[in-house]
Parts: structure tokens; C-alpha cells; sequence
């Protein structure tokens, strides 16, 4: 069978799952014979000798099995980055929660940025790129996200900028001083009914807790408490209106909601009223 038969044949098993089947098989195709895009298009009509191999990686794929975790690779704000099973896979939201984060570095001489539930890594890695001169401090309670998150520094060539701690929040982090704390963490309510895709998704790294933003409200007291001066944090589309009334508990000089790319409130910024250490 030619890769396009192949294409053609088993995309059929994905349209219940994505609405991109044919090109999800061409990554499939891809993935296991190791090319690029311009190589598959040059070579539709030729002989692909791995199908069963390809079924059984569509089997997979049609049980809703991340695509992501299958050929351990996910983009990012442009870039490729390994991906690992029990590892949150990034997000194209994520990205947002990047900008807002290099448009305040950018006006600060030699940051210092701590990064809380750093997962793949992806976060911490873009901001040493974008920024010459920064250093982070990135932790996780996941000993599989730190491993993760260092081959992703690496791959990137950004680790000297990037230490890696396994902690519980601020638990394991001297005190040091930071400009600001950035955090991608998990703030869905524990009742929550996941899609079946995210089912596969480790669990520690999206519910928050009863409410779901219980570790965000630990975060928020933590860097107050901590006078680090900015806060960036990804949430729920839902959790506006709760910390925007828990934002009062603090001194605050200004804050920002942001919006994703479906328009859905996505994440916040905010700048603490500067006070001696």
C-alpha cells in the first residue's frame, strides 16, 4: 500500500477524534519513519512498508490517546520540545502567559524569575531564550518533570540559565531575591469531568483542589509574602471573579486579566506595591 492509500485508509479510524484525521495519520507516517513534511509530499506514491506499525499507533490514537505523548514531541511558541507520558503536554494558551512575562522582563536588568510547576519545561526554556540575561530558578513536585524539563533545557542550549529543583511550591527555595514569580499551575476543581484526551494527563498537574484554585491562592500569598514584586499566573476561564475579591486581601499597585485564544479569561498578572525586604 503507497502512503497515500495508507493515509487515505486509516485517517477513516480518527474522525470521531480529531477533526484533522488525515493529517494526524501524515504525522503518524512521519513519526515513525523519522522525516519531514517535504519528504512525505515527494513521496506519496511510494511503498510504505511499516503499516502495521502505523495500525497499531492509530489503535492508539483512536482511543483518545494523546497524539503528543505518541511521538513524544509537542510546538511551543514555535519551537519543538520532548514531551513524556505523566507529564503535562504544553499548551498553545501557554504561550500568552510567555509574552505577557517578556514584556515586563524586558525593562529589567538581569532578572531573576521563579518559576512554580515548571512541567516540560517549556515556560522557563522560552524565557532564557527571549531574554539574555536572565536566571531562573524553575521547580516541580515531579521528579519525571524536572528530568523532563532539564533534556528540554539542553535540547535548547539554555541550561546554564536554568536550575532545576524538585519542590512543593516554595518549599525546597532559599531565600533569595526574585523580580517575579511565574506559574502555569493546576487550578481545575477536583469534581471536574476531564475530556477523555486529557484522562491521560497526570492528574497532580491540573486539579487544584474542592474549589480549584487553591494552590493559586498558595501562590499569590506566597509571593506577597516572599516581596517578590510580579506574579504571573495562567487559571481557570471561571476563577476571575474569586481572585479578583482575594486580590483586596493584599497591596497591590495594579493588575491585568488576559483573555486565550477562544476569548476565555486564561490568566492574570499582577504588580505588588514595592515594600523593604
Amino acid at each position: 500500500m503507497t502512503i497515500k492509500d495508507c493515509i487515505k485508509n486509516y485517517s477513516k479510524q480518527l474522525r470521531n477524534i480529531t477533526h484533522i484525521p488525515n493529517k494526524e495519520i501524515e504525522i503518524l507516517i512521519l513519526h515513525i519513519l523519522q522525516k519531514n513534511v517535504i519528504w512525505l509530499h515527494l513521496h506519496y506514491n511510494e511503498e510504505f512498508k511499516h503499516e502495521k506499525e502505523l495500525e497499531k499507533l492509530v489503535k492508539k490514537r483512536a482511543t483518545n490517546y494523546p497524539m503528543e505523548y505518541i511521538t513524544k514531541k509537542a510546538s511551543f511558541y514555535g519551537e519543538l520540545f520532548e514531551v513524556a507520558t505523566n507529564v503535562l503536554i504544553p499548551r498553545p494558551e501557554t504561550e500568552l502567559l510567555v509574552e505577557n512575562a517578556v514584556e515586563i522582563l524586558k525593562d529589567i536588568k538581569s532578572p531573576k524569575v521563579l518559576e512554580i510547576g515548571t512541567g516540560s519545561g517549556v515556560i522557563s526554556v522560552m524565557l532564557a531564550k527571549l531574554i539574555d540575561d536572565i536566571k531562573i530558578i524553575a521547580v516541580d513536585i515531579n521528579d519525571d518533570a524536572i528530568a523532563l524539563a532539564k533534556k528540554n533545557a539542553i535540547k535548547h542550549e539554555v541550561e546554564h540559565k536554568i536550575e532545576f529543583i524538585k519542590s512543593d511550591l516554595y518549599e525546597n527555595i532559599d531565600e533569595q531575591i526574585f523580580d517575579m514569580t511565574i506559574s502555569n499551575p493546576p487550578y481545575i476543581a477536583n469534581s471536574y469531568k476531564l475530556p477523555l484526551n486529557v484522562e491521560f494527563e497526570p492528574r497532580n498537574a491540573l486539579f487544584g483542589g474542592e474549589i480549584g484554585d487553591e494552590i493559586l491562592k498558595r501562590i499569590i500569598d506566597d509571593t506577597y509574602n516572599k516581596k517578590i514584586r510580579y506574579l504571573l499566573c495562567e487559571m481557570g476561564y471561571d476563577q476571575k471573579k474569586p481572585l479578583e475579591e482575594y486580590f483586596k486581601n493584599f497591596n497591590i499597585e495594579k493588575y491585568e486579566f488576559y483573555k486565550d485564544y477562544s476569548n476565555f479569561d486564561r490568566g492574570f498578572s499582577i504588580k505588588f506595591i514595592k515594600g523593604d525586604r
